[in-house]
């Protein structure tokens, strides 16, 4: 859990602004009598919130509250789509078919909400025709244009064994 719960005597506002177990709103009282009321119900004095001035406490068990909030954010995180970074990699002698195949991958990587890295791997005197593989490349967004729109992360930058970009879904 990464918020810290902060119950009782860890609050150090002189006044608070306090809300029953049933959700009824008491007031702005002092932190003593807060403490006080919670213990007569045997129950803690919770900090909902310090972002206002007074900060919100609640009157309810500590157990109950750290149980809902780690439940609260264990269905966030589950809601949460980390985009990964698939890559598709090209030849120089690519062939019409192959790259269809390759553009369907990309394509599915894409609906997924991933990231995509284009790589045209040059080797030997591969790398003296780069015009010749950048025109691959584009022959290849050409084809996966057909498919899914997409946008352009990175553009075509030259490495060390050919070129690559980025793109992502729009």
């Amino acid at each position: 859990m990464n918020t810290r719960i902060i119950a009782n005597t860890q609050i150090r506002a002189k006044e608070v602004r306090v809300i029953d177990e049933t959700g009824k709103q008491l007031g702005v009282m002092g932190l003593e009598q807060a403490l006080r009321l919670a213990y007569e119900h045997n129950l803690d004095l919770i900090q909902v919130t310090e972002k206002v001035d007074p900060p919100v406490c609640k009157i309810m068990d500590y157990g109950k509250y750290s149980y809902q909030a780690k439940k609260k954010e264990q269905s966030a995180s589950k809601k949460q789509k980390i985009s990964e970074l698939k890559g598709i990699r090209l030849t120089f002698n690519i062939g019409q078919h192959d790259m269809e195949t390759r553009a369907h991958q990309a394509e599915k990587f894409l609906k997924e909400g991933d990231k995509v890295r284009i790589d045209i791997v040059l080797r030997g005197r591969e790398k003296a025709m780069s015009d010749f593989a950048r025109e691959k490349i584009g022959k290849f967004l050409e084809v996966l244009q057909g498919f899914i729109p997409y946008k352009i992360e990175r553009e075509l930058k030259k490495e060390m064994r050919g070129f690559s970009m980025i793109i992502s879904k729009q």
